[in-house]
């Protein structure tokens, strides 16, 4: 299982939402690409990163951040927020970026983020973003209609690499991530699902690791890095345990 610290981003500065709140940000730093460095000697192979203005605004806000973090980071950067058409993502592959989340075109476009997949085999990331059970959307700030299994199952057979479950109600929280939810999701899809959302330490990793053959490839983590209650080098030691 991967281990992907999340590096999220605001105004340039890394920061970590409460449930999504814009308004309830936490800085943790203004140097993006440093942070990246420290995450990749700790031994992060991969890194997940997330444009929040540019969730909001449906397009890049952050674009020199992002580009210092792909130049400083020696692994794989997965990047999500506001990348909704197709100049975008190619864009961001021409960059160096490795994998590209999509999370509101996956609701409001399905068809285009399925040429997106067929286009860059192996590049797209579905984001299934749950608030009480429905997608939320438009950096979280709408709830749709639509239930979370009935979204993921669209993307069946469609060449997605992953999909990304976010519990809402549980990120930047520390409340433990929803192992119950996360698991279940991945057991009714055939496509490996990453689990985020409420990750606070160790205990989150190991029982995600012992669902890996149930389809979990991996755990975002952010705020229980930054504040020093999961050791990141521990976690991915403990994720390749499985």
């Amino acid at each position: 299982m991967i281990v992907f610290p999340a590096i999220d981003l605001k105004g340039g500065e890394v920061v970590r939402l409460a449930e999504g709140d814009m308004a309830r940000a936490t800085v943790y730093g203004d140097d993006p690409a440093a942070q990246a460095l420290l995450f990749a000697n700790a031994g992060a192979e991969y890194l997940h990163v997330v444009d929040l203005d540019g969730s909001f605004a449906g397009r890049a806000e952050n674009r020199e951040a992002v580009e210092a973090i792909v130049a400083a980071f020696p692994g794989y950067v997965q990047l999500g927020g506001g990348i909704r058409d197709a100049a975008a993502v190619e864009g961001w592959f021409g960059l160096g970026v490795a994998r590209v989340v999509m999370g509101s075109a996956a609701l409001k476009d399905p068809e285009f983020v399925k040429a997106m997949a067929k286009e860059w085999e192996n590049g797209i990331v579905v984001a299934v973003d749950a608030k009480d059970g429905m997608v939320a959307t438009e950096g979280w700030a709408e709830v749709s209609d639509v239930p979370v299994r009935d979204l993921a199952r669209r993307f069946e057979d469609a060449g997605v690499a992953s999909l990304l479950f976010t519990d809402i109600g549980r990120d930047g929280m520390l409340k433990g991530c929803n192992v119950s939810a996360t698991v279940e999701l991945a057991r009714s899809v055939d496509i490996p699902v990453i689990a985020s959302g409420g990750v606070k330490g160790l205990d989150d990793i190991r029982m995600l690791a012992l669902h890996a053959g149930d389809g979990i490839e991996g755990v975002i983590t952010g705020r229980a890095l930054y504040e020093g209650r999961l050791d990141l080098a521990a976690a991915i030691q403990m994720a390749e345990r499985g």
